[in-house]
């Protein structure tokens, strides 16, 4: 049997669980992540990237090669019927990062990746699925099957903590019996990644059409993503069929053929009434799943992972612990709240209206973003400021 022993063991290799581990070996805390992928989900899935997290992620020095890699959006703008009703600019949200940052996870994961492996070769144990726990009050034991070399070996990782980053199904949660608090949502969308047509630019677009909104965003490489609120659940739809709704209600329709992605998804959102159970902490979606519409989910995530990072690195050297993971936990419980809040008045924004509240809906926006403080205001927030 295979035994593994470090400072913290984190489950999960997402980016919220490689961030941490980087964070931690810079600061002399020996860890072990156990990853349950042999490789990565090339979808691009979670693209934008706010001005805090990536303060957080300059902090482990990967912040300047997301940017060169990345698009930088400075401008949001919201169309409705062929026309410009307001725009937001991310100028003044941050003085070292004025924009969002547009990066397919992919990519954000193996930037992330690389720069662990930098600081320690043996510190991501990839093919490793966590079976259980034990936890006798001074030492957590994981126990995980290895697929090394296409074997299921049994192991061990034993640690002074346990970081539970295994996304939003997260099986340790359940383990530990932590309950959640459960929402759910109308909200059904199809998204898809183009070769971009539009006259857009580096510009976010948000087209707010009687049907339901329409969301575009730019990618590297000449790619934007298309996300289209749905009025019924999605059959099995084509790239065909995602390009023609673009079409329909925007006046821009990509060409099908260059389509690169192509996903349907319902909404709801979950959050655990505890992060931190003896020795194991919940991170990122295992604490908080929140609406992917707002782009906050994986950026919650770093932030969490930023303020436990120097609390995890006290209890390792032997310090107290327990008032700070205590205040810890209600400041990130408040913290996805607040994003819950945010992620619900987005997805409500952009619902299905009869045309006369929809004029009504449009001129109070647009009237909104004429006035400068009200403007910037609403850039901070939607950039988690």
């Amino acid at each position: 049997m295979t035994e593994l022993d470090a400072d913290v063991v984190i489950a999960g290799g997402g980016p919220v669980g490689l961030y941490l581990a980087a964070v931690l070996l810079q600061e002399g805390v020996s860890v072990r992540v156990l990853e349950q992928r042999q490789t990565r989900n090339q979808h691009t899935r979670a693209i934008g990237i706010h001005p805090p997290a990536l303060q957080a992620l300059a902090r482990i020095g990967v912040a300047s090669s997301m940017v060169r890699e990345g698009v930088r959006i400075r401008e949001g703008v919201a169309l409705s019927g062929g026309r410009t009703v307001g725009s937001m600019a991310f100028s003044d949200v941050s003085a070292d990062f004025p924009f969002v940052l547009a990066l397919p996870q992919f990519r954000t994961e193996q930037i992330l990746e690389d720069r662990l492996r930098m600081l320690d070769t043996d510190a991501l144990v990839k093919g490793a699925n966590v079976t259980g726990l034990t936890d006798d009050g001074g030492r957590v034991t994981v126990a995980f099957e290895s697929r090394e070399d296409s074997t299921h070996r049994p192991a061990l990782a034993t640690a002074a903590l346990l970081v539970a980053a295994d996304g939003a199904r997260s099986g340790l949660r359940d383990a530990l019996g932590v309950p959640a608090s459960c929402r759910t949502y109308p909200d059904r969308y199809l998204m898809g990644d183009f070769e971009d047509g539009s006259d857009l630019g580096d510009k976010a677009a948000l087209f707010l059409e009687r049907q339901g909104i329409v969301e575009s965003f730019p990618l590297p490489g000449g790619i934007r993503r298309w996300v289209v609120r749905l009025s019924r659940p999605a059959c099995p739809a084509t790239a065909s069929d995602l390009a023609a709704l673009i079409g329909q209600r925007t006046g821009i329709e990509p060409d099908p053929a260059t389509n690169s992605m192509l996903s349907a998804f319902s909404v709801g959102s979950v959050i655990a009434r505890r992060t931190v159970a003896g020795r194991t902490i919940l991170l990122g979606d295992a604490a908080h799943e929140i609406s992917p519409i707002g782009g906050q989910g994986m950026n919650l995530g770093w932030l969490d992972a930023e303020a436990l990072a120097p609390l995890v690195s006290a209890a390792v050297a032997g310090g107290p612990a327990n008032r700070q993971f205590r205040d810890f936990e209600m400041a990130r419980r408040r913290a996805a709240a607040r994003a819950r809040r945010q992620a619900e008045i987005n997805m409500a924004l952009g619902r299905p209206l009869p045309a006369p509240l929809l004029r009504i809906r449009t001129a109070a926006l647009g009237a909104a973003a004429s006035i400068p403080a009200v403007n910037q205001w609403a850039a901070r927030r939607f950039t988690m400021h």
